[in-house]
């Protein structure tokens, strides 16, 4: 009678034991089978300025999240080349952009540096879009990555140009943004250091942007803590 007994708990276990891992089955496909809504927000780095739409950071970040089993969906990018944080503010203001997103992405900067604006309106106005990314977050800034400003001075471009001057610049840029991601509680990807190294076909033809190959690169650093927002 005991064993009778201690059988039928057993098959009771067995029995809700496989009931919670069909029901977990069950949310795992229908996570798969809704797409993460992604929001990238930028300059020409954002757009991939000289290469296929496929080929830049954003769509290969969503490519690579879908290879690990994380279903992101295509990018929604409001961006465009020559964009300062000003500028980028204004686009967002214009831009049909319908919250919530479970991944929202900031690349700003590079053309505040350029045209010699100061870090102190860079501050201010990185601080504004964090605010602005969050909310398109759905209020959780956990899903907002901030990426770093990749430094244009060691490309062919700047040949003649006081290299070192635009790379201190840009890492002043690049404190002030991480420092903000701080502050705001998002996550940070720093590509700063693989923009600089030396490879051959590292940009595109005009001698400035990032070739595919390089926004290769960038990809497993923004997945891994793109991946934390998604799993949040």
């Amino acid at each position: 009678m005991r064993f009778i007994w201690l059988l039928e708990i057993a098959i009771a276990i067995l029995l809700a034991f496989a009931v919670q891992l069909g029901a977990q089955t069950l949310r795992d496909r229908k996570a798969f089978a809704e797409p993460k809504r992604f929001l990238a927000l930028g300059d020409s780095y954002t757009i991939g300025e000289g290469v296929d739409a496929a080929q830049a950071w954003p769509a290969q970040l969503a490519s690579a999240m879908r290879a690990a089993k994380i279903n992101l969906g295509d990018p929604r990018i409001v961006a465009r080349t020559g964009w300062t944080t000003d500028e980028l503010a204004s686009g967002i203001s214009i831009a049909p952009i319908e919250p919530p997103y479970e991944l929202v992405t900031l690349l700003i900067g590079v053309n505040n540096q350029y045209r010699g604006r100061s870090t102190e309106k860079y501050r201010a106005e990185v601080v504004s879009l964090l605010a602005q990314a969050v909310e398109f977050a759905g209020g959780v800034a956990t899903r907002v990555v901030v990426v770093s400003i990749p430094d244009w001075g060691v490309t062919p471009f700047a040949e003649g140009k006081d290299r070192a001057k635009i790379g201190a610049e840009i890492d002043a840029f690049n404190a002030i943004n991480r420092e903000a991601a701080k502050k705001a509680g998002a996550r940070y990807a720093d590509i700063t250091a693989i923009s600089r190294e030396n490879h051959d076909g590292w940009t595109v033809a005009d001698g400035l942007h990032p070739s595919a190959a390089q926004y290769a690169r960038w990809v497993p650093v923004i997945r891994d803590p793109s991946t934390s927002a998604l799993r949040k």
